[in-house]
């Protein structure tokens, strides 16, 4: 049995353009799913066989990267497993299992709750639309009282308006004395002015339990980022970057012709089907890693904790002498890992604002604006259209900023002003 491993070596001689485009799933597909991608070509081959390779690992790194990588590359073949079968109930199902009694004794009070959960939103707070309950026949005051029982469900505070009444709603779910109980209920209903109650006896105690509210209620429901396998690793080594490829990611490709009389003509074209095969994981490897070089010499500044530098898909193909299809099919659903975290390599191509700019600095600059910005005192988004205008010379509308603001998660001004003192005690 021959194992031929690929490797990740930079001069592998590029092959015609028409082999790439005959194995063109190849480079578009991510590395989680490169094994499923080449499935098909085993299944049509007797001579061959892949093993998946995620479980490897990389002894060429030095033993501090490798620790490195294992923590960007989490995904491996066990979590998967965990994943099917650990499954958790969603928000909404937690919720329907708690409407009975003695909390919601009677049909109608059940009814309403249940009409109640379907106002909560995803953050877990009740957020009506418009007098919803008058389509039932209902008052107001009676859909309050229901909700008020929501205060002994959990999640802890989940149904509550906003973020005081979440804090409320959590306290009255703990055991604390008369004395802190008052004090922490202070707290929150002046929590605009927390500076101010510093010098009360409880108050270290009062705010360390606010500390551990859990806001928004419906936290431990968010839906967890997907974990994503970065082709590529980008580090400072001794005072140069480095481009790694994530080999040890990569599948083996098994071709077994024991036995078998190689000169025959059906044998012989499988063998060639084989190492055509593995020439495609070649280019696909050759490709990404030059991707890599070039996105270091154009974002150099972006690796040693500058921005992200406006660059065009057609430079690089010109450079790469593919066409620009080809480099958008290699850089598709592929992440790059390094000390800023794990970015998708298309971020690497975002579209400019004009010739000097790019929206993904413009964010990235946002992001620095909000993360060193006075706690007590945060940017609106006017200001914050201020600093980007003279920061980058360009003309903006405040509406941009908004929208940057809202697809990185920043909340606005003055409810950061709220979590900041919130934070810090």
């Amino acid at each position: 049995m021959l194992s031929l491993r690929t490797a990740p070596t930079p001069s592998t001689k590029q092959k015609l353009s028409t082999t790439l485009r005959s194995w063109l799933p190849i480079l578009q597909s991510n590395l989680e799913s490169l094994s499923e991608t080449l499935e098909p070509f085993c299944e049509a081959n007797p001579l061959l066989q892949i093993r998946p390779g995620n479980e490897r690992m990389d002894k060429s790194l030095p033993y501090h990267k490798r620790n490195f990588f294992d923590q960007v590359s989490k995904n491996s073949a066990t979590e998967a497993i965990e994943a099917l079968t650990l499954a958790k109930n969603s928000l909404y199902d937690t919720l329907y299992e708690q409407i009975n009694p003695p909390l919601f004794p009677t049909p109608k009070s059940q009814e309403i709750a249940f009409g109640i959960i379907e106002q909560i939103n995803e953050e877990g707070y009740y957020a009506p639309l418009s007098s919803w309950w008058t389509q039932n026949g209902w008052s107001e005051d009676e859909v309050e009282r229901i909700r008020k029982r929501f205060a002994y469900l959990l999640p802890p505070g989940i149904g509550a308006k906003d973020m005081k009444e979440a804090f409320l709603f959590q306290l009255e779910d703990l055991d604390v004395n008369e004395t802190l109980y008052s004090q922490v209920k202070i707290l929150i209903d002046d929590f605009d002015s927390l500076e101010s109650y510093s010098n009360e006896p409880y108050f270290s105690q009062a705010l360390n339990i606010i500390k551990h509210f859990k806001i928004p209620p419906a936290i431990e429901f968010f839906e967890e980022e997907p974990q994503v396998i970065p082709d590529l690793f980008i580090f400072e080594e001794n005072g140069q970057i480095e481009v790694k490829l994530n080999d040890s990611y990569y599948p083996d490709i098994i071709i077994d012709s024991e036995g078998m009389d190689e000169s025959h003509n059906f044998v012989a074209q499988k063998l060639k089907d084989a190492k055509d095969l593995i020439d495609a994981l070649e280019m696909r490897k050759a490709t990404l890693y030059k991707l890599g070089l070039m996105i270091v010499e154009y974002q150099y500044d972006f690796f040693m904790g500058g921005a992200i530098k406006p660059m065009k898909l057609k430079d690089l193909a010109d450079e790469l002498e593919r066409n620009p299809s080809t480099i958008s099919r290699a850089i598709a659903n592929k992440y790059i890992a390094c000390n800023r975290g794990i970015i998708p390599i298309k971020n690497f191509f975002s579209a400019a604002i004009d010739e000097e700019v790019s929206n993904a600095a413009i964010k990235a600059y946002l992001q620095e604006l909000v993360n060193n910005e006075p706690p007590q005192k945060p940017y609106s988004d006017a200001k914050l259209l201020a600093m980007i205008e003279e920061k980058f010379g360009v003309k903006m509308v405040r509406r941009t900023i908004t929208k940057y603001r809202k697809q990185l998660n920043i909340a606005g001004s003055s409810e950061r002003k709220k979590l900041n003192k919130y934070r810090q005690g």
